[in-house]
């Protein structure tokens, strides 16, 4: 442990708790919203000096809304909640993705936006923005607008990204959950990386608008210590929109629910390489140990897997129309970005790295997005037929790589493609289900060095509930949410 980490919390039982026991207690009135909020805030002053999670706090309206009998009577009535500071808005408050140019001009939301909504719907009670990378486009959270967040499990690594902050504050014991989005993995890999439950629904079942289409391969939900949290948080926000671009097919709900308990055998396929990269052999070993344990629960495990991720020349091709998706929409979240400065974003707005994706992004032809689309089209019914052939879940490792060094995966101005690629060994198993829409979620079974590792299980196309079931055995089993970072203990 780095010796600038602080040996022990503030005396705070509650650190412990995760959000639907915290939401009991206080509808139980062992405690108040102020109380729990208070403590939240206590916390965040106290440890957040060491991590730069939350670059933006909002403390005195946070205590004001807990006291106050406007707080909506949701199923997180008093609980604290942060927001990634990227495409979630709340009026009223800061939000600059990460962005250098948005930070000088002082931006501030102008209203809310529909996840945010949501989560105001339920009770949750916001007290500050979570640190982001520059419009989330790596896998570490180091922008230079807000300097980097650390890994409270080892200080000298980063947490993953683009959700690093809030994964931080969570495995610091801040508050047990928070808000977090994965347009290529960017739930899965902090909460791999920080040793949280971190899901990534279906397309379509959390609204994303107004101002973002559900259509894309971005969505958010939360990072926590429990599958629990993540199951009750999603029924309380997975509600639609009028006029919401894809509704997911819901099963199972709600999600949060004993039915784990006598949940039936399913056929879970098992996948531990990539062509592009060498998968650490700890990684490895965490999908075995998890494979292992679902065999003790009745599950088959079996070593297959979709074809066309496994084959290099198919794999090529959907980096390639990842990569000029990825771009171009980094090149059009300029213009969302410039009508809100209202102004043109120029190169000193922001990090060479994202300055170069932007201009690669608006070189592209218009002919080869429409490809790129195609090539994603193709392999989501690839992967969609695989899942219908009899397999009714995946196993792969979250990250073919352990939490890197802080400063690895950053850009350089003389190499600014430099993050991009580094993230990749971070990306492989993740960004496919953004293409193809399908929900997956990462647990923290494993470790590497005393630094977690996770494992990934996806689903067909709008299954959260066999997910959600399945990880709930395993949770049941292996109690990791009791394995707390060394920043918490």
């Amino acid at each position: 442990m780095n010796e600038s980490q602080p040996k022990s919390n503030p005396k705070d039982e509650l650190a412990l708790v995760d959000a639907v026991s915290l939401a009991k207690m206080i509808r139980d009135k062992e405690l108040s919203p102020v109380e729990a909020v208070s403590m939240t805030i206590k916390r965040i002053e106290s440890l957040d000096k060491n991590l730069n999670s939350v670059i933006h706090c909002q403390f005195e309206k946070a205590l004001e809304l807990a006291a106050s009998s406007d707080l909506p009577d949701g199923p997180f009535r008093g609980v604290p909640m942060l927001i990634k500071d990227l495409w979630a808005e709340e009026g009223g408050e800061p939000h600059h993705a990460g962005v250098e140019g948005m930070r000088q001009a002082k931006y501030v939301a102008k209203a809310d936006s529909d996840l945010v909504t949501r989560y105001k719907e339920a009770g949750f009670i916001i007290v500050g923005r979570s640190n982001t990378p520059e419009m989330g486009a790596v896998a570490t959270t180091e922008p230079l607008s807000y300097g980097p967040t650390k890994n409270p499990w080892n200080l000298d690594h980063g947490p993953g990204g683009s959700s690093g902050g809030s994964a931080a504050a969570v495995a610091a014991g801040f508050l047990p959950a928070a808000n977090a989005s994965d347009g290529g993995g960017s739930i899965r890999i902090p909460a791999a990386l920080c040793g949280l439950v971190g899901l990534k629904p279906s397309r379509g079942r959390v609204p994303m608008g107004p101002e973002k289409e559900e259509w894309g391969v971005s969505i958010q939900h939360v990072v926590s210590h429990t599958v629990r949290d993540t199951a009750a948080i999603l029924d309380a926000t997975a509600i639609n929109f009028p006029g919401d671009g894809v509704l997911a097919p819901d099963f199972g709900r709600p999600y949060f629910n004993e039915n784990f308990h006598d949940f039936k055998p399913l056929k879970v396929g098992m996948k531990v390489s990539d062509p592009r990269v060498e998968v650490h052999s700890d990684c490895i070993k965490a999908v075995e140990t998890a494979a292992a344990l679902l065999s003790d629960l009745g599950h088959h495990v079996e070593e297959a897997s979709p074809e066309a991720l496994n084959d290099h020349d198919r794999v090529s091709e959907l980096g390639w129309a990842f990569g000029t998706n990825w771009s171009v929409n980094i090149a059009a979240n300029f213009a969302y970005l410039a009508e809100r400065l209202g102004r043109e974003i120029s190169e000193s707005d922001v990090e060479p790295g994202t300055w170069f994706l932007a201009e690669r992004g608006k070189e592209q032809l218009a002919i080869n997005f429409v490809k790129a689309q195609g090539v994603m089209a193709k392999l989501r019914r690839d992967l969609a037929d695989w899942w219908s052939s009899g397999f009714d879940l995946l196993l792969t490792p979250t990250t073919a790589q352990p939490p890197p060094p802080l400063g690895q995966l950053v850009p350089k101005e003389e190499d600014p493609i430099r993050a991009s690629i580094e993230s990749v060994p971070y990306s492989v198993f993740t960004s496919p289900y953004n293409t193809t829409g399908q929900p997956a979620i990462s647990l923290p079974i494993g470790s590497s060095n005393g630094l977690p590792v996770g494992i990934q299980i996806v689903g067909a196309y709008g299954r959260e509930d066999q997910i959600i079931a399945v990880s709930s055995q395993l949770e049941e089993m292996v109690q990791w949410s009791k394995n707390r970072a060394p920043f918490h203990a």
